[in-house]
């Protein structure tokens, strides 16, 4: 006894034969069947549960917050993909109206020259417009065809609606074409007036189309016999004869007729067919008797 006493006089190892009692007792307690925990596990558990919701919840805030970050940079990104993808379609929208518009352009040229080749054995030549002028007293405008494309002066030139004008000066690579607006008959350095018919009145109306009225942008048709059956809406055209306008070109058409002096002829006037527009594209008159 004595032994035993001085045994657990060592306080030591008395706490820890306690310990190894209280082990002992809680497991033995914890793995019998019951239907409810101790009041010692229940107040672990919540305060376990308190103290982690204390830090669950910002840690979740803050995960939360990068993840957004992250969200934000991806969106930002994809922004940008989509803002390069648009400025793209419409770049090649644009371009895909330019085109359609040539296109378009283009085939009205086309069913233009085959209809005339139907009729007269000419050859019509694409045309781009480079230049323009618009100073009244010179209207003029060049072409992007020269000499060695075998244009020469004098040679005709056309848009899908009518006549426009004839070259006036040639070099290697271009050329310039005196617009009808520049036709004036007390102007010696016009062209020469026209030689023109009516459309469906070949043998029986003829007359000369010789100046372009500014102030009614009005071409003026004199020269024309007082029985001449010449009327109004008449389309009139180029009859060939002088041999500097090929025959069968569009010149307008007739919106009024006047007695002319001393009542023994008569005078049209008449809307020009080309309009006289901000061309792009026009075609220069290739004839027979003019080499290429």
């Amino acid at each position: 006894m004595l032994k035993l006493f001085k045994l657990f006089s060592n306080k030591r190892l008395f706490i820890l034969l306690i310990t190894l009692v209280l082990f002992i007792v809680v497991m033995g307690f914890s793995l019998g069947t019951r239907k409810s925990l101790s009041w010692p596990e229940n107040f672990v558990r919540d305060t376990t549960g308190f103290v982690q919701s204390l830090f669950y919840k910002p840690a979740g805030y803050i995960a939360g917050f990068f993840e957004d970050i992250g969200n934000l940079k991806g969106l930002a990104e994809e922004n940008e993909r989509l803002k390069i993808t648009v400025a793209q379609y419409t770049r090649e929208k644009v371009q895909y109206n330019i085109l359609a518009a040539r296109v378009e352009e283009y085939e009205k040229l086309l069913r233009f020259t085959k209809s005339q080749s139907n009729q007269y054995n000419y050859e019509y030549h694409y045309a781009q417009v480079i230049s323009l002028s618009t100073d009244p007293s010179n209207n003029t405008l060049v072409i992007n065809l020269g000499a060695r494309d075998g244009v020469k002066p004098n040679m005709s030139v056309i848009s899908e609606k009518g006549l426009v004008g004839i070259i006036s000066q040639v070099s290697k690579f271009t050329s310039t074409v005196k617009l009808l607006t520049m036709m004036d008959s007390s102007d010696p350095n016009s062209q020469p007036p026209i030689a023109a018919t009516a459309f469906g009145k070949v043998k029986e109306t003829f007359g000369m189309v010789e100046r372009y009225d500014q102030q009614t942008q009005r071409l003026i048709m004199t020269r024309i016999d007082e029985k001449d059956p010449i009327a109004v809406n008449d389309m009139i055209i180029s009859s060939g004869i002088g041999g500097l306008y090929p025959q069968g070109l569009i010149i307008g058409t007739v919106e009024s007729v006047e007695v002319g002096e001393f009542g023994l002829t008569k005078t049209a006037v008449i809307k020009p067919a080309a309009g006289f527009e901000d061309w792009k594209n026009l075609l220069v008159v290739f004839t027979p008797e003019e080499p290429q």
